[in-house]
């Protein structure tokens, strides 16, 4: 009985993590293209894949903790030894994990496009507003920084 629903639960989050991977290379392409609206939908889409997935591996761990079995890989192989669908519970549970560590590293390479985008949009803005001053190289290739500097709105 509890072999079968975890199995469905590994069947329905397979699907969703499926979907919120595509979701993930989809935003990388609007952070790209900085399509704000598109990355607004894609949020409102991305958040209750994210709320089903937690919610299901909430289920996953009670149906494993209420066995007497530990919530992670080896609870499951304990599962697995006393079920007729095993090798299929441990199959999709590799697969499930799979799937959720490629959303985890698109989703930290997203975090790096934006933190890279912050950091140029400041960059830019601090230099609008005459707070940083870029620096420019003299005659031996030394940085040398210009005396006093105005914003380009007073340039």
């Amino acid at each position: 009985m509890h072999d079968t629903a975890l199995l469905e639960l590994f069947s329905n989050d397979i699907g969703t993590a499926e979907k919120l991977l595509e979701l993930i290379d989809t935003e990388f392409k609007a952070l790209s293209d900085r399509d704000l609206p598109h990355l607004q939908s894609i949020l409102t889409e991305k958040l209750p894949l994210l709320a089903q997935l937690d919610q299901h591996g909430k289920e996953r761990s009670q149906l494993l903790t209420g066995l007497s079995l530990s919530a992670d890989r080896a609870g499951l192989q304990a599962l697995a030894a006393q079920s007729s669908h095993g090798e299929l519970l441990l199959e999709r549970g590799d697969q499930l994990n799979a799937l959720l560590e490629r959303c985890q590293a698109a989703n930290l390479r997203n975090g790096r496009l934006i933190r890279s985008s912050q950091a140029s949009a400041n960059s830019m803005l601090g230099i609008l507003r005459g707070n940083d001053t870029p620096s420019l190289y003299d005659s031996r290739g030394s940085a040398a920084r210009i005396g006093h500097q105005r914003p380009l709105s007073q340039a």
